[in-house]
């Protein structure tokens, strides 16, 4: 495999945003026995950029250095859209946590994929609670 340092930003978060979505897929079939309709409106309150950005600002303080970089990479990086209702800050912060899981996912590390989720999850959880 090629170097993981070479791969853009946008590439990690790319495949970033699919590993995410599939931990929130896989979290919410073991919790929930509903229909795919709600299970795809449930899944929303997790993967939206504001969700993402909410689980970035206090899970980047569990980044390993590598990690770190890689989330200032993606940070700092430009897409060429951005969706109308999202706020850029927090697409930035989304799209930094996405590349970390796309690096994490390339490096298979999916023992760390379940870690940072974990911690994702309980800060998006405490921000829904108020």
């Amino acid at each position: 495999m090629d170097d993981l340092r070479e791969r853009g930003s946008l590439e990690l978060a790319y495949l970033g945003d699919a590993v995410y979505e599939l931990c929130v897929r896989r979290m919410l079939l073991s919790r929930h026995s509903i229909g795919a309709g709600q299970l795809n409106r449930e899944a929303l309150s997790y993967v939206t950029a504001h969700a993402q950005a909410t689980a970035a600002k206090v899970v980047s303080s569990l980044f390993t250095e590598e990690e770190a970089a890689v989330f200032r990479r993606g940070r700092n990086a430009h897409p060429k859209t951005v969706a109308k209702h999202n706020d850029p800050g927090e697409y930035s912060l989304a799209t930094a946590l996405e590349a970390v899981f796309g690096y994490l996912e390339l490096a298979e590390q999916k023992e760390r994929i379940g870690v940072l989720f974990e911690a994702c999850l309980d800060a998006i959880e405490k921000a829904k609670e108020g």
